[in-house]
């Protein structure tokens, strides 16, 4: 199947170069929209947490359903926001509390036998928090008769230094909703039972109550990290002030955000190394199977913030002069060539999406000797790998200090990966 990109993306809006572009209002409208992502972001995942309070409260098949759309809508603007990763150093290390991945779901709950238990890597890979109002943790005995924030936070959130004890953010909610996908590289996303979350003689999975304490803290947690996100975009917030502080630096800011999540991380670590590995657990929303949504909008997000523009979920527009104003001013060869391979990655991940919309999923995609699912997914990370020798020439076009991108094996070394 064939795609228009105005049929992806709709209409956007081209602000004219002016004679001498401006980095300070550049800077100001990457602010802007910054803030306009993120503020969607907390929007959907206070709904979400609406989503999350009816189903503990009153447990049902619908209140389940409900609240997962909710978690799929709420990662529309969130994976948008990853193009704020890498050069703005408040977004990076705040980062691995709402979006870390993969994650060793035996920390937080029951899993299935053919998990395995403790490895040397990770000796609480099957702790069950939910089943053990106490334990022991790196040496201490932790009280965990109460659920909270604080709890998933200050004491479990990569416990021991271990980075795949992941006790916060929208992967460990999303096991939560839709439990271990069991399925492999066959059809499925994880099919928790909505009586997980029953009390009485209807709960299944034990501890059902605890269970709804966890979903709840760690929807709350979410909620007040985006609030504390939101809070420094706006006018007088720290990532915004640190930003606008050198307008050269910021510029260097932008397209490291760029180059680093079209390259090392979404290219190489989201997407080649499965490919190489062949594992359905190699995909960002493993449990939910909503990888390709995932994938398309961070794409999507690399493309907004070039261009200077962000639809927002309420259909605002927000927009003001952008990179690609400058680059075009500089070279306008180099602007040509990068909106080119930008509108040519959107329509790969269009291709992929639609694709799994229509049932082949991503974890699908991944079986080994897959033609078909290989083609999808390599025809999106190679329109990647160009749209970053693209941002690449941009860099040089624009005079900035030479920008290294984040890398990864999977693209720079493959035979490392299986070393």
């Amino acid at each position: 199947m064939k795609f228009r990109l105005s049929a992806i993306l709709g209409t956007v809006a081209v602000i004219a170069s002016p004679a001498y572009a401006d980095k300070a209002a550049v800077l100001d409208n990457y602010a802007n929209i910054a803030l306009a992502k993120y503020s969607d972001s907390l929007t959907t995942a206070q709904a979400l947490q609406s989503a999350v309070t009816a189903l503990v409260e009153a447990p049902s098949a619908e209140a389940l359903q409900t609240a997962k759309q909710a978690w799929i809508s709420a990662r529309v603007p969130y994976q948008q926001t990853e193009v704020y990763r890498f050069g703005n150093a408040i977004v990076d290390d705040w980062e691995g509390k709402v979006n870390a991945w993969p994650l060793d779901e035996g920390l937080i709950d029951y899993v299935d036998a053919s998990y395995g238990g403790a490895t040397d890597e990770n000796e609480y890979a099957v702790l069950n928090v939910i089943a053990n109002p106490s334990f022991t943790l790196s040496g201490e005995t932790v009280d965990a008769s109460e659920i909270t924030p604080a709890l998933l936070e200050g004491e479990l959130h990569e416990a021991d230094e271990v980075e795949s004890n992941v006790a916060t953010g929208y992967h460990a909610i999303e096991f939560l909703l839709w439990g271990q996908d069991l399925n492999g590289h066959g059809a499925g996303a994880g099919a928790r039972p909505w009586t997980d979350y029953a009390m009485g003689d209807a709960c299944t999975g034990g501890n059902c109550d605890r269970r709804g304490d966890y979903l709840k803290a760690a929807t709350d947690l979410l909620v007040s990290d985006l609030e504390w996100m939101v809070t420094q975009w706006q006018e007088g917030g720290e990532a915004r002030a640190q930003l606008i502080a050198d307008e050269t630096a910021g510029i260097s800011t932008i397209l490291t955000g760029m180059g680093s999540l079209s390259y090392g991380e979404q290219a190489g670590e989201r997407m080649k190394l499965g490919v190489l590995l062949n594992d359905p657990e190699e995909e960002h929303d493993c449990f939910s199977d909503n990888t390709h949504n995932s994938h398309f909008y961070d794409a999507l997000g690399i493309r907004n913030v070039y261009l200077g523009s962000y639809t927002a979920i309420d259909g605002t527009v927000v927009s003001g002069l952008s990179l690609a104003a400058l680059v075009a001013e500089a070279d306008s060869a180099v602007d040509a060539e990068l909106r080119a391979k930008l509108d040519a990655t959107i329509l790969e991940m269009s291709e992929m999406k639609t694709a799994a919309e229509a049932g082949f999923a991503y974890d699908m995609m991944l079986e080994r000797g897959n033609e078909k699912g290989e083609a999808l997914i390599m025809g999106a990370v190679d329109a990647l790998v160009d749209q970053t020798r693209a941002i690449e020439r941009a860099v040089a076009a624009l005079g900035v200090d030479q920008i290294a991108f984040e890398g990864s094996d999977s693209l720079d070394d493959p035979n490392a990966v299986f070393q």
